[in-house]
């Protein structure tokens, strides 16, 4: 319950900060914010509360392990998105995404190979991004548009939610990762802006998965033997210096 109330709470103030950033700095910057940890990491916390350390380092490696398919989802929606609209590229994203968390699942990577594994496919992944397109909004959001967003997400995660404490902590770390706010601000960059506006949220979530990485790689050291407190300061410190050096590396690029 306490996930679920937290989820909720999150769930309007993520997809309405990134929507928001979305329009006043580019959708790039959108993506780059939900590739913080910001719903897998309290959903790690509250799983080491209720559960044992062994339990915890468990969903910690399946979310990590989620980052091959989020990349895979990423290229897959953009490079579909240069040609189609956003039903065929979100359809297909998805399909590769739920391919891979399948297989996934029964793949089990030591921890300190998993982490550099995860980080030559976030380097890979961005190296075979379509190249950028600057985007010059054409159409003027809605009044309904960011709360339709929230209203779709908040609706997502009480089914997720539901289902999350039956399937196990490496299901339930691996299904954190479903890529809900990123494919909301994605489908919605492509329908108001077309292909290149959601190719642009993709990268930017792409740079933001160095962050995800370096959270869960300190999270993973520590919280074996560490307090809960320390070890999830020290990860969060960790994902904000590198989403810091990560957007000035976006901001150049996009120069």
């Amino acid at each position: 319950m306490n996930i679920f109330i937290l989820k909720l709470i999150l769930a309007p103030i993520i997809i309405g900060s990134a929507s928001l950033a979305g329009r006043k700095w580019g959708a790039a910057v959108s993506g780059w914010i939900v590739g913080l940890p910001l719903t897998s990491g309290p959903v790690a916390f509250f799983v080491a509360l209720s559960h044992d350390r062994a339990f915890a380092f468990e969903t910690v490696r399946g979310v990590l392990s989620g980052g091959f398919s989020l990349i895979a989802y990423s290229l897959t929606y953009a490079w579909l998105a240069k040609r189609y609209d956003w039903k065929v590229s979100f359809t297909a994203g998805v399909l590769v995404f739920t391919g891979m968390t399948t297989l996934l699942q029964n793949i089990t990577i030591p921890f300190i190979p998993l982490f550099f594994a995860i980080m030559v496919v976030i380097f890979l992944g961005a190296w075979l991004m379509p190249k950028y397109e600057a985007v010059l909004s054409a159409s003027t959001p809605g009044k309904w548009d960011i709360p339709s967003r929230i209203l779709l997400g908040t609706s997502f995660i009480i089914l997720v939610t539901a289902i999350a404490p039956y399937i196990g902590a490496r299901l339930t770390g691996l299904l954190t990762t479903i890529p809900l706010y990123v494919s909301i601000l994605t489908v919605f960059a492509h329908r108001h802006d077309g292909g290149p506006s959601a190719i642009n949220v993709l990268r930017g979530l792409v740079y933001g998965l160095f962050a995800f990485a370096s959270f869960y790689l300190v999270l993973g050291l520590l919280i074996p033997n560490s307090s809960l407190a320390l070890s999830f300061s020290a990860a969060t410190l960790a994902a904000l210096i590198t989403q810091g050096l990560t957007l000035l590396i976006l901001n150049q690029l996009h120069k």
